[in-house]
């Protein structure tokens, strides 16, 4: 069988399209299910989207109780302080995260998970200057961990609904760090050192 160069470039086009439609003929909304994506009237909801409501709602399991015991256990105003913030601003984002994962139908944690059980539990018996620097270690070092969750979902979702909401509690975030910090007894040597 001969071809000529004019007849080799037709048939090498007619291969490449051919390659295109095979491609193309495979639904993305099959594929991406395949991979735990399911389709909302938001746009495409994914497993870190699931996973940034899961650990929104872990963290008010966890810090709604700590911030009540900083109130009654600290003997430092600024401790005090975040820990009130901490009650009334995990209460609302618990609010919305609940109203968000049920719109979306997102199954979402009814307890502290084990680090955060024995965290209360590292807290729940404790008292004075050596509760304040544990609530303020783990909960500023815990507080890193999601922020750059929350960050890495925000930046990468496809649903509008799920990055509406990241806007949010990084911002709760945020201020909790900031306000974790403000209590001068934030160990920095004791978190994870930023990769380049």
């Amino acid at each position: 069988m001969r071809f000529r160069f004019g007849e080799l470039v037709v048939f090498g086009v007619f291969l490449f399209a051919a390659a295109v439609a095979v491609i193309v003929v495979v639904p993305q909304s099959q594929a991406a299910q395949q991979e735990g994506w399911t389709q909302t009237r938001w746009g495409p909801l994914g497993p870190a989207d699931r996973d940034l409501l899961i650990k929104v709602r872990w963290a008010g399991l966890w810090e709604i109780p700590a911030g009540r015991w900083a109130q009654e256990r600290s003997t430092n105003a600024k401790v005090k302080e975040t820990g009130q913030h901490l009650v009334r601003d995990h209460a609302q984002l618990d609010e919305d995260v609940r109203a968000e994962a049920l719109e979306l139908g997102v199954s979402l944690p009814d307890e502290p998970n084990a680090d955060q059980q024995r965290w209360l539990g590292e807290l729940s018996s404790t008292t004075g200057a050596q509760f304040d620097q544990i609530f303020a270690d783990r909960l500023r070092a815990a507080h890193g961990k999601v922020f750059s969750a929350i960050a890495a979902v925000r930046a990468g979702t496809k649903n509008d609904k799920i990055r509406d909401f990241a806007t949010k509690a990084n911002a709760v975030v945020l201020k909790h760090m900031t306000l974790l910090e403000e209590t001068g007894l934030v160990d920095y040597a004791a978190l994870p050192t930023p990769l380049p």
